[in-house]
């Protein structure tokens, strides 16, 4: 599949990659570069292949409570939440940012190879409440902004108040005449705005944003560094950290489970993996050799976990990864190693996130 940017992005030169059944731009140019960029100045990235499904009626919020581990209607009306979608194990199906948007209308937005997974189940766990479920991820199109220049970039071609719109929330807004739902949620660990846009406007609304971009240092950015930023910023990725054979609470997230809501899909399993017996924890290298998906953990010469992301921190100049071991082994200060295609490589467990922005 491709996206409504997809000729824009070509016209860039950019590499692509099959990401989730989407023909996607990897980079442009240098990944180093657009990594450093939107720590820097600005990246304009291209997240249409994201799934937008729409919950609508009087019992929306109870449909989402019951749906969702999160409480949604605790949501006000202009505001959004994380949350995630289990399975009755307590497996997750998918994490998501759910946008209320009135009293009876919600947002939910999810990565893009569980979009269509997560419209049936909403469907299926919505049909006992008086609330409809619509796909409109063929519809719109979803552009981001990401790094400290973004506001400068954002309000150059928009009316709204950007000082006013809180992180975790969003507003209707136009961008040069082109109505568009603006968010200021973000995956990078930047400050940053998400436009939800018409799929036949997207291209207008990125060359607006590119020309209004070009005096702050604003470039288009691929998946490889969008990978890199939400690592160093300790945020999980759907496949990598989260599945349907980890919890939340493995994940380190059971926060966003309300176990005091009166029901919902997963809440008696959910109940019972409270206390895992392995978690998620960020490691940090010393050398040059970084840590990659897959890669065994040892305690010693004992294998006690795996690597599920990792890279050299472009922004920190060392080796950075995430990995599931022992509650045992968590604590920061741990010293583990990681078999790096044969050889052993020393690392220690550090807290997480590994990059915060001042």
């Amino acid at each position: 599949m491709r996206t409504a940017l997809h000729s824009v992005h070509k016209g860039l030169g950019a590499l692509f990659t099959d990401f989730a059944g989407w023909e996607m731009p990897v980079r442009y140019g240098s990944e180093l570069a657009e990594h450093r960029a939107v720590r820097e100045t600005a990246g304009l990235f291209d997240l249409s292949h994201m799934g937008e499904i729409e919950v609508t009626g009087p019992q929306a919020a109870d449909a989402l409570d019951y749906a969702f581990v999160g409480k949604l209607s605790a949501v006000k009306p202009g505001r959004a939440r994380y949350t995630m979608i289990c399975d009755n194990a307590g497996g997750v199906i998918d994490d998501l940012v759910v946008y209320r948007l009135a009293d009876e209308k919600f947002l939910v937005v999810a990565n893009a190879g569980n979009a269509p997974t997560v419209a049936a189940e909403l469907t299926e766990r919505a049909s006992r409440f008086d609330a409809r479920v619509t796909d409109r991820s063929a519809e719109v199109a979803l552009i981001a902004v990401q790094g400290p220049k973004a506001v400068d970039v954002v309000g150059a071609v928009t009316d709204a108040d950007l000082a006013s719109l809180k992180y975790y929330a969003s507003v209707p807004a136009t961008v040069k005449g082109h109505e568009v739902l603006l968010a200021r949620t973000g995956y990078t660990g930047e400050d940053g705005f998400e436009l939800y846009v018409p799929a036949e406007e997207a291209t207008s609304v990125w060359h607006l944003l590119t020309d209004a971009g070009q005096p702050h240092g604003l470039v288009p950015a691929g998946l490889a560094c969008r990978d890199t930023l939400r690592l160093e910023a300790g945020m999980p990725l759907y496949g990598n950290e989260l599945s349907t054979q980890r919890s939340p609470f493995e994940a380190n997230l059971g926060r966003v489970v309300k176990l005091d809501k009166p029901d919902f899909v997963g809440k008696a399993a959910l109940a019972g993996r409270q206390e895992p017996s392995e978690v998620l924890v960020g490691l940090r290298g010393g050398g040059r050799r970084a840590p990659r998906h897959g890669y065994r953990v040892l305690s010693g010469e004992e294998p006690v976990g795996e690597v599920t992301s990792g890279a050299l921190s472009p922004t920190l100049g060392y080796p950075v990864a995430m990995a599931y071991v022992p509650v045992a082994l968590s604590e920061p200060g741990t010293k583990l190693a990681v078999d790096i295609r044969g050889r052993v490589e020393p690392v220690e467990v550090v807290p997480l996130p590994f990059y915060q922005r001042d």
